[in-house]
């Protein structure tokens, strides 16, 4: 048994990046940008106006002062207007500022009569003008290589003119879960029997991840249909397998696994819960487009045209994870989530994490690290609901965890570093 800190290094370093990809932007968010991005146009691109009003020259504005109307900007094309002193012309927000104006003064605050307008308030020079440049200048960063590509993102890299965008690969995966006491919701359940749930939630963080989830299949404890279903699953980037790889008459992932020819690098991890962890990977046939029918990338513009194969590794990685659905919760986000992540270009591989006081004494007594689940409500950490690695409900209802250390005790109040997951 090795230590989570070991077990995390070493399922990293046998990590690589998929190869680049470029996409429409429409396709973009959730992506990893793979080049660093550098704005090609200020913005705004113009000096504008921030309200609907009239261009003036500051100096010749003094409430009361009375001012001729000489002409009318709205947004869209430079009209090249000027204004002189003792004029003023109509502008509507986003508008370009004519030549010679240094103020806009709001609609709100004349009076128009006929051709001209009274001023009923004092004016300062850059009222209301939004400068060439003020929000972002040329040459300026707009996204780092490795960040996450938002739907603020998104927007920035429309506004420089960009239709494309080149990110990290996209992850292929699948899920299996074994175990003959597992039965598919919406069938009947007999005695002695539980609805697989660890799939539907294999399958939801997978996609939290940025993943597209090809085959979701369940297993009998039965050593022919294990070894079957498990090199469908291979023909992935990633294999997840939930049950069966612990040390009981009836686990027999581990064993199915080298028999079809994967290395298993990690078995068991000092951690609670989640100590009967696997790692391990199988080297990989190239993938077929038939093979990710599901995939986002049909709508790629480069790397995903019909016929061609999708990017791959030389490997699909496999990761095994107890049953026990809290135990395959943590253990995901621990080990899963940060390999997924670097596969698909991400520099920043932890979970958020904020300072949080504690709501209750906390210690473990234990001989491993120890997740609490539970809730972050305005500053403050509860645990919630039952801790044990069966506890689905407590789990539902919890938004955040606190890693405890072998030997460690935290009192009420006390600050502490709280991983957010949701």
């Amino acid at each position: 048994m090795i230590s989570e800190e070991e077990a995390r290094a070493r399922i990293l370093e046998k990590i690589v990046p998929l190869p680049e990809q470029t996409v429409s932007l429409a396709t973009a968010l959730g992506c990893f940008s793979a080049q660093h991005v550098t704005a090609r146009l200020p913005l705004p691109a113009f000096d504008n106006t921030a309200m609907d009003g009239y261009a003036v020259i500051a100096s010749s504005c003094k409430n009361g002062q009375r001012l001729r109307v000489t002409g009318e900007q709205a947004a869209g094309p430079d009209r090249n207007l000027r204004v002189d002193h003792g004029a003023a012309v109509r502008i509507f927000t986003g508008a370009p500022i004519p030549q010679g104006a240094d103020a806009v003064v709001m609609q709100e605050d004349v009076t128009r009569e006929g051709g001209e307008i009274i001023v009923n308030v004092d004016v300062e020079a850059g009222d209301f003008i939004r400068r060439r440049g003020c929000d972002l200048a040329e040459g300026q960063t707009i996204l780092a290589k490795g960040e996450r590509i938002r739907a603020a993102s998104v927007a920035l890299l429309a506004s420089q003119g960009f239709a494309e965008s080149t990110v990290g690969g996209e992850v292929n995966a699948a899920v299996l879960s074994t175990g003959d006491e597992l039965v598919e919701p919406g069938k009947k359940i007999g005695p002695g029997q539980i609805y697989d749930s660890n799939s539907a939630l294999l399958h939801a963080l997978l996609k939290r991840c940025g993943a597209v989830v090809n085959s979701i299949e369940h297993s009998r404890d039965d050593r022919e249909s294990l070894t079957d279903a498990i090199q469908r699953g291979i023909e992935n980037h990633v294999l997840v397998i939930t049950g069966g790889v612990s040390v009981g008459k009836h686990d027999l992932v581990k064993e199915a696994l080298r028999q079809g020819g994967a290395k298993i690098e990690i078995w068991r991890v000092a951690i609670k819960p989640g100590k009967p962890f696997l790692f391990g990977s199988v080297k990989q046939k190239a993938l077929s487009p038939q093979s990710s029918q599901r995939s986002r990338s049909r709508s790629r513009t480069q790397s995903a045209r019909e016929g061609e194969a999708l990017p791959q590794t030389n490997s699909c990685f496999i990761f095994g994870l107890p049953g026990n659905p809290v135990s395959a919760f943590v253990t995901f986000l621990q080990f899963v989530r940060p390999a997924i992540l670097k596969m698909m270009g991400a520099t920043n591989l932890n979970l958020p994490h904020v300072p949080a006081a504690l709501a209750l004494d906390l210690t473990n007594d234990g001989d491993r690290p120890h997740y609490i689940r539970g809730r972050l409500e305005r500053g403050k950490f509860a645990p919630f609901g039952r801790q044990e690695s069966h506890a689905l409900f407590g789990l539902s209802q919890s938004n955040a965890l606190v890693r405890l250390a072998v030997g460690e005790s935290l009192k009420a109040d006390e600050i502490v570093d709280v991983q957010i997951w949701d």
